[in-house]
Formats: structure tokens, sequence, C-alpha cells
């Protein structure tokens, strides 16, 4: 029986931050409510036919290409401190290496 979509997105997930999927990961597991056994991140996965943030990824990444320059979306909301970083897993270490060179 072939695997469910979901699953294998976060089976892919996990093998990218070198770690493996929670079984019956969610309310069910036993080990712990992320949908990966890391050690250090609490992973979460939402598989979805689209994300609105996505779209303004794809939007960014369109100008960003003009500029050969890698895309970076910073959401911030009003009266929280600080910011969410979104950046697609291809681009994660480079924009980590360019962070750490401030």
């Amino acid at each position: 029986m072939a695997d469910k979509t979901w699953k294998a997105r976060e089976r892919q997930v996990a093998r990218y931050f070198n770690t493996n999927r929670t079984p019956l990961s969610g309310g069910s597991s036993r080990h712990t409510r992320s949908d990966s056994l890391h050690k250090d991140l609490f992973v979460e996965c939402k598989l979805r036919k689209k994300h609105s943030v996505i779209s303004l990824w794809d939007e960014t990444n369109e100008m960003a290409k003009k500029e050969s320059k890698t895309p970076v979306i910073a959401l911030c909301e009003s009266g929280r401190p600080g910011f969410w970083v979104m950046v697609h897993s291809d681009d994660l270490e480079k924009v980590s290496e360019i962070v750490k060179k401030k």
C-alpha cells in the first residue's frame, strides 16, 4: 500500500533535518507531538494545496531572480516583537551563512 502523501512529506522534512518522522505523529504519538523525532527542533509539517505565504514567496522569488538575489520573506505582526523568516529549504544554508557574517 502506498504511503499517504502527507506521511511522505513528513518523512522528507524529517530527512532534511537528519532525523525520522514520528510514528503516529500528532496527538496519538507516545514520543512527541512534533512531526519529527529531532532532539532539538519541534517540526510541524502542513501539507495543503495552497498556502497564501507561498504565493507571496513566488512573487518575491520572481523579483529576486531579476536581481540575482536569494528570496527571503520576513513576516511581522503588529504588537509582537521579532519576526518569522521564510526561505525555501534549498536556500536555508546559504541564508544562514549570510546571517552568520553580520
